[in-house]
C-alpha cells in the first residue's frame, strides 16, 4: 500500500473523509473498488463502533396485518423488530453461548427444576418506568395463557410456576429442563410493563430502541432510547424498516443506496449482487430449513400413506441445486440437521423414489388433484420450489395443483391455516425448543398438525435427561418419528443469504438466524 493511500484511509476510518471521497482517490491511485471496500471495511472495524446516522433497513416478510404485540410475531419484519425495541430475559451470541439481557445472572437447581434469574438493576421501559421482577414474570405469564396464541405457547407449556422473589424471577418446571434458559431467548418473549396484560399491542418496550412510526407492511421507524442499559449497543441514532417483499426492488434500493442492509437475497442474483460496487453478500450456514407442511389430522393428510408419497415424491437434490444453487445442503423430512450438537447422522437420508411414491399413493387410495399453496413470500425461490415439485411428483403419477397466493396475509390466512402450504423455519438455538415450539402436541405453532402422545413423551424425557448419550438416543427416536409418520416435508436447509453496502460495518457471522439473528441493525455501525 502505498503513503497515499495510507493517508487517505486513515483519513477516511477516522470519518475525516466521508466514503465517497475515499473511493474516489482510491480509483485515482489505481485501486479497484472491490479492494479498496474491503481495505476501508477493515480500518473502520479496527477503529471500533462510533455513534451517530441513520439506518434503512430493505426487508422482505412484512404484511399489513403485523402487529407489535409479541406472540403474534411470525414473520421476518416482526422478527426483527423484536430485536430492535425488545428485550428478552437472555441472548444467545454467535457462538452459541448465553449472554444477559433484562437477567443479570441464572442459576437452577441440581436437578433443573427450579430456576432463578435475578432481573438486572436499573433497567428501563421506554416511558421511564423500571423493569420489575413481577413485569417479567406477566410477560411470561400472558405467553402461557391459552387465549394468547403466542409463538412460545408450546414453550411456556414446559414451566408450572412462575413466582417472584424480590428482584428475582423464579421458574418451576413440570419436568427437569437444563436448556431452559435457551428457551426463554425466543423472540416472543418480550418483556412488557404489566407483560402486556394491560395492553399487548402498545409501544412501551425495553429494548435499545423505541417505537416511532408503525405502518404494517410499508414501514417502521425507531429511535435510539437513551435510557437503555447497555452503551455496547444501539450506534445509528435512527433507524426504519422499508417492507420490501419484491426480491429485484430490495437489491436494487441496496445498490442505490436507498438501504443499508437487505434480507433474503434470492440464491439466483446472490453472486451477481455480489459483484456490484459498495455491495457485500454474506452467506450463514446453520438451522433455517424451507419446506412443505400438511395437516396430518385433515384429510386427505390424514393417510400416512399418502404423506409418505409425497416426501418420497420431492427431488430434493434437484431442488437444493436449483433453488439454492448450493447455499444449502439436503433436508430430511425433520427439522434437524448437522447445525444441532445431538443431531444423529445415521437415520437415513430419504431420496427421491417415485416408484415407492407411486407404491404409497394407491395405498392411500387417493385420486385428484392436491392442492399446494405457496407465495413468493414463503422463502425464497418458493414457487419455483413448488413448481419443481410439480413436476417431479408427477412422475410417480400425483397430481400438485400449484396455487399462488399473495404475499400480504400468507402468513395469517395460509400458513398454519391451510392444510398444505409452502413455509420455512429459522430453526432455533437447540432440539427442545425446535420441537417443543412446532411439533409438541399442544404447540401453538405445531402447523402439521402432529400430535403424538409417545413423542410428547420423548420430549419431556429428554428435556430432563442430563446424561448427553441418552438424550442423544431419545432426540434420535424423535427425529425418527417426525420423518416417517409426520406432515413435514423438509427437502433443503437454506442458508441465511444477507447483503450491506458500505456505508455500514461490524457484521458478525451468527448461525442462529437471518441478519445476525435479528440483531444487525443494534449490533452495526455507520462506516462514516
Amino acid at each position: 500500500m502505498n503513503d497515499q493511500l495510507r493517508y487517505y484511509l486513515a483519513r477516511a476510518a477516522a470519518r475525516k473523509m466521508d466514503r465517497r471521497a475515499f473511493m474516489g482517490k482510491a480509483a485515482a491511485l489505481g485501486v479497484a473498488s472491490t479492494a479498496a471496500t474491503g481495505l476501508l471495511t477493515s480500518a473502520v472495524q479496527a477503529q471500533g463502533p462510533t455513534r451517530g446516522g441513520h439506518l434503512s433497513v430493505g426487508l422482505q416478510g412484512g404484511e399489513s396485518t403485523n402487529s407489535k404485540d409479541p406472540a403474534t410475531y411470525a414473520s421476518q419484519v416482526p422478527f426483527m423488530y423484536s430485536r430492535i425495541t425488545g428485550e428478552t430475559l437472555v441472548n444467545i451470541n454467535s457462538a452459541g453461548e448465553l449472554e444477559g439481557a433484562a437477567a443479570e445472572e441464572w442459576s437452577a437447581s441440581a436437578d433443573a427444576s427450579t430456576w432463578r434469574f435475578k432481573i438486572r438493576s436499573g433497567m428501563q421501559f421506554h416511558n421511564g418506568q423500571p423493569v420489575t421482577a413481577e413485569d417479567v414474570a406477566q410477560s411470561l405469564r400472558r405467553h402461557s395463557n391459552e387465549d394468547s396464541q403466542s409463538g412460545a405457547l408450546g414453550i411456556m407449556r414446559g414451566v408450572a410456576s412462575i413466582t417472584t422473589d424480590g428482584d428475582t424471577l423464579v421458574l418451576q418446571t413440570e419436568t427437569p429442563n437444563a436448556d431452559l434458559p435457551y428457551l426463554l431467548a425466543d423472540y416472543h418473549l418480550i418483556v412488557q410493563p404489566n407483560g402486556g396484560m394491560d395492553d399487548p399491542a402498545g409501544p412501551i418496550m425495553s429494548g435499545p430502541y423505541r417505537w416511532v412510526d408503525d405502518e404494517p407492511g410499508v414501514r417502521h421507524t425507531f429511535e435510539r432510547f437513551d435510557g437503555y442499559w447497555n452503551d455496547n449497543v444501539a450506534h445509528f441514532e435512527t433507524i426504519e424498516i422499508l417492507v420490501i417483499n419484491d426480491a429485484t426492488a430490495r437489491n436494487s434500493a441496496l445498490q442505490s443506496g436507498q438501504i443499508q442492509m437487505a434480507n433474503r437475497v434470492p440464491p439466483s442474483v446472490a453472486g451477481l449482487l455480489a459483484r456490484a460496487p459498495g455491495v457485500e453478500v454474506v452467506s450463514t450456514a446453520g438451522r433455517g430449513h424451507y419446506v412443505f407442511i400438511m395437516h396430518a389430522n385433515t384429510a386427505p393428510f390424514d393417510n400416512n400413506h399418502l404423506r409418505l408419497a409425497l416426501k418420497l415424491a420431492i427431488d430434493r437434490e434437484d431442488m437444493v441445486n436449483r433453488i439454492l444453487r448450493g447455499y444449502g445442503s439436503v433436508g430430511n423430512d425433520m427439522p434437524i440437521n448437522a447445525a444441532y450438537p445431538l443431531f444423529d447422522d445415521t437415520i437415513p437420508q430419504r431420496t427421491y423414489d417415485p416408484d415407492q411414491a407411486r407404491f404409497h399413493y394407491e395405498r392411500s387410495g387417493h385420486s385428484g388433484p392436491i392442492d399446494l399453496r405457496t407465495a413468493e413470500g414463503a422463502f425464497p425461490g418458493a414457487v419455483d420450489a413448488a413448481q419443481l415439485f410439480k413436476e417431479s411428483a408427477a412422475a410417480a403419477g400425483i397430481d400438485l395443483n400449484i396455487i399462488r397466493e399473495p404475499n400480504d396475509g400468507y402468513w395469517s390466512e395460509v400458513w398454519n391455516v391451510k392444510p398444505f402450504s409452502a413455509s420455512y423455519w429459522g430453526g432455533r438455538p437447540v432440539q427442545d425448543q425446535m420441537y417443543s415450539t412446532a411439533y409438541l402436541s399442544t404447540a401453538d405453532w405445531n402447523d402439521t398438525r402432529f400430535f403424538n402422545p409417545q413423542f410428547d413423551a420423548l420430549l419431556l424425557e429428554a428435556r430432563g435427561e442430563l446424561n448427553l448419550v441418552r438424550r442423544k438416543e431419545l432426540y434420535s427416536q424423535m427425529g425418527r418419528m417426525v420423518r416417517d409418520e409426520g406432515g413435514l416435508i423438509a427437502p433443503m436447509f437454506n442458508d441465511f443469504i444477507d447483503a450491506y453496502n458500505g456505508d455500514v460495518t461490524g457484521w458478525v457471522t451468527n448461525p442462529n438466524g437471518e441478519m445476525m439473528n435479528g440483531f444487525a441493525p443494534v449490533l452495526m455501525w455507520s462506516a462514516g
